[in-house]
């Protein structure tokens, strides 16, 4: 019982600090400058529509005891091979924002060179993956960084003093809101590779089939709301700067929100927590995607170690010689902004499928959820593309 909850909290983390990356934290300061108390309301609706898609996604995968690349495959050849690519270059596109991220972290906090603080930052991811029971000390370093996150954050949302009663009042009842941000808060939390981070993770660990639904529906909602906890926390703090009438830098908003709230140990505080959320996401995002691929060949599954080295190793090089590849970011932040509802929906899809999923009834109120965050998302897409 002990290791089960040890595996559950373990996924729950690699979920969440996959999520709390570098553009996690410039989305909820920007987000906040632009809609102050109300954007509180845009985190609890993201939340509402994060579960939905996390249970149904854990709760399909971790039944049927096959990934999702196996599940997509099994109900129409050659689907999963199309999912698995897009997981992957968006994981890959993504990871050399991370990497960049981890780097400036390393600056901030030390003054080392970029470049040099990315290298050492990969060469940490690495050996994670390198050590002999790699999967308990990837839990480990999520587990332990992620609560050394919210401590961080803990300390400068006391320190700038938020006007508490406004931002709770607007988040239940907001003065204006913003689809762009409900989507883009929605895509940055369970988008891509991340919605498949916990439950792959689960499946490693061996935790499957329906005995073990309790399990995986707490290790989903434990995920969910640390993602929460950190982006609403963020939140305060930012509004407690804004407040008090402090300038933003618009080139570093998250940086001027420590160093505004803590002075100038603020600014190694921020490296602190920008690397943090940066090596955690460079770890998730090369676990799941090579996750994604280690299935479709015994070569693969026999050396997805090594393949997850080269991931990270490929995500380095490529930000050492082209620096953060801005426009490619976007293009693949767009695209993951359809991978969501396309993954989920072939997942809605097997959930039906006796022939997949045995006889297990997946909860027609988490197909009715599922289906409507689909539409949502798909129309929120094309309005924003």
């Amino acid at each position: 019982m002990a290791k089960t909850s040890k595996a559950l909290l373990g996924a729950a983390f690699l979920m969440a600090t996959s999520a709390v990356g570098p553009g996690f934290l410039t989305q909820t300061t920007v987000f906040t400058q632009q809609l102050t108390t109300s954007f509180g309301f845009i985190i609890l609706i993201s939340v509402v529509i994060d579960l939905c898609v996390q249970y149904n996604i854990w709760q399909i995968i971790t039944v049927s005891g096959k990934r999702a690349q196996d599940l997509a495959n099994d109900l129409f050849p050659g689907l999963g091979y199309l999912l698995a690519f897009l997981i992957v270059v968006g994981g890959l596109a993504f990871n050399i924002g991370n990497v960049a991220g981890a780097g400036l972290g390393i600056e901030a906090m030390t003054g080392i060179p970029i470049h040099i603080g990315a290298i050492g930052s990969a060469g940490m991811a690495i050996a994670v993956f390198l050590s002999k029971e790699a999967g308990k000390a990837m839990d480990s370093f999520a587990k332990i960084l992620g609560m050394l996150m919210i401590g961080l954050i803990l300390y400068v949302t006391f320190t700038s003093h938020p006007p508490l009663a406004a931002a709770l009042h607007h988040t239940f009842l907001p003065a204006k809101f913003d689809p762009i941000a409900t989507l883009t808060l929605v895509g940055g939390t369970v988008g891509g590779y991340i919605s498949f981070a916990g439950a792959h993770r689960l499946l490693d660990s061996g935790i499957k089939g329906e005995a073990a639904l309790p399990q995986v529906n707490r290790g989903a909602s434990t995920g969910i709301l640390l993602t929460a906890t950190i982006r609403y926390l963020l939140f305060l703090a930012t509004l407690g700067i804004i407040t008090a009438g402090a300038s933003i830098n618009p080139e570093n908003p998250t940086a001027s929100i420590f160093e505004n709230a803590a002075g100038s140990l603020g600014r190694q505080m921020f490296g602190l927590m920008i690397w943090c959320a940066a090596i955690t996401s460079v770890v998730g995002a090369a676990y799941t995607s090579i996750s994604f691929m280690r299935s479709f060949h015994p070569l693969l599954e026999k050396y997805h170690t090594y393949l997850t080295i080269v991931f990270i190793l490929i995500s380095t090089v490529v930000f050492l010689l082209v620096g953060k590849p801005v426009k490619v970011l976007i293009f693949v932040g767009t695209l993951n902004g359809f991978v969501l509802p396309a993954a989920l929906s072939i997942l809605l899809v097997v959930s039906r499928k006796s022939r997949l999923m045995g006889t297990y009834k997946h909860p027609l109120i988490l197909q009715i959820a599922g289906w409507a965050v689909v539409l949502i998302l798909i129309a929120m897409g094309i309005n924003l593309f």
